[in-house]
């Protein structure tokens, strides 16, 4: 098989791409791929440090307060396009795939115009712009969530739900054992971390919370994020249940040996969770385009798996409220995995891989 793949801005659209891709490797190890991406963000160096051929793209978002800025980025989506004409003119894919980001417009906009099959991944419950623009263009469509089927109602191809290929890694990898990070092999363990980076404001209302929940039988990991750790630590102290940590490399891992995670509703946090069938209590950022994140953690909220408390609600009393509502409820614990098992799919990459093979036919 020859594919082009493109995703671009975040790891939430990098990570699904990069394991669309090893399964096509794995499964045909003479196929070629060329990936497209932009030329300043983080695909830029990931990608090319897998050996995966690279070409870069100059685009940017529309930004809504640099005219400037958008009226420069018209011309350059209007090169990108011609570039891509060329790219795909002289690959020769047999299909290209957007797994998410602004980048892959003009890469879907150029294979559709030269008649070459299309498919395009949406990871979030809301649709992306991008992807609700490109829906007319592709022939096929993978979702995450069942409910985002509805959403592409202008769609010329088959949308199905295909899960996010993120959560298939997390099952793969082998757990931390929490005992080699301190942590009692008797105790229940509850992760809280707000996004890789974490959030100032989140950190703000957590130095009561752990206050509060020094006398809780279970112990806490709170990942501050590597900028905030200093000033969060700063002339304190901490219950012997608590251990606070600026970050953590490997999360997925930890999280297979944990009970309850707090957590933002990013994509491939979400994927993860699914895959994991681990309770959640999300606190949305709402800081995203389409505030997406809350919309994901309704998703589960509504169908029983976890629990959501918006930021402007978050209170120390609230989440030890709903921490305790959850951990100290087998029966609501337990009917929190097994509906996250419903709703999980763990070979998402092997299904939009045999979806492909029946496009190109």
């Amino acid at each position: 098989m020859k594919i082009i793949i493109s995703a671009g801005g975040t790891g939430g659209h990098i990570y699904p791409a990069l394991a669309i891709v090893n399964k096509i490797k794995a499964s045909e190890p003479n196929s070629e791929i060329l990936y497209i991406g932009t030329h300043n963000r983080m695909e830029k160096d990931l990608v090319p440090q897998r050996g995966l051929p690279y070409e870069a793209l100059e685009i940017y978002g529309f930004s809504k307060k640099d005219l400037l800025l958008d009226f420069k980025n018209i011309f350059l989506i209007n090169k990108a396009k011609k570039k891509c004409l060329e790219l795909i003119k002289e690959f020769k894919p047999d299909v290209v795939l957007g797994i998410g980001g602004y980048v892959t417009y003009p890469v879907i906009w150029a294979a559709h115009k030269l008649g070459v099959k299309t498919f395009i991944h949406e990871q979030n419950s809301i649709p992306g712009k991008t992807n609700l623009a490109l829906q007319s263009k592709a022939d096929l469509i993978g979702v995450s969530f069942k409910e985002t089927i509805s959403k592409f109602n202008k769609a010329r191809g088959e949308v199905f739900f295909s899960g996010n290929p993120c959560g298939e890694n997390a099952l793969s990898l082998k757990p931390i054992d929490k005992t080699t990070l301190g942590f009692s092999p008797n105790k229940k363990l509850i992760v809280i971390v707000a996004g890789s980076l974490g959030s100032s404001s989140v950190n703000e209302k957590m130095q009561t919370f752990l206050t509060k929940a020094a006398e809780e039988p279970y112990e806490i990991l709170y990942i501050t994020g590597k900028a905030l750790y200093d000033e969060f630590i700063a002339q304190k102290t901490f219950a012997s249940n608590i251990k606070v940590v600026p970050y953590l490399d490997n999360l997925p891992a930890l999280l297979k040996s944990a009970d309850l995670v707090v957590t933002r509703a990013g994509a491939s946090t979400m994927s993860e969770i699914l895959s994991l069938a681990l309770p959640a209590i999300f606190i949305p950022s709402p800081y995203v385009a389409n505030n997406h994140q809350y919309y994901n953690a309704l998703e589960i909220k509504n169908n029983g798996g976890g629990e959501l408390i918006e930021e402007k609600d978050l209170t120390a009393e609230a989440l030890l409220s709903k921490i305790n509502s959850v951990i100290n409820d087998s029966q609501k614990y337990e009917q929190m995995k097994q509906n996250l098992h419903k709703m999980s799919i763990n070979n998402s990459s092997e299904l939009i891989y045999n979806k492909l093979k029946d496009l190109i036919k």
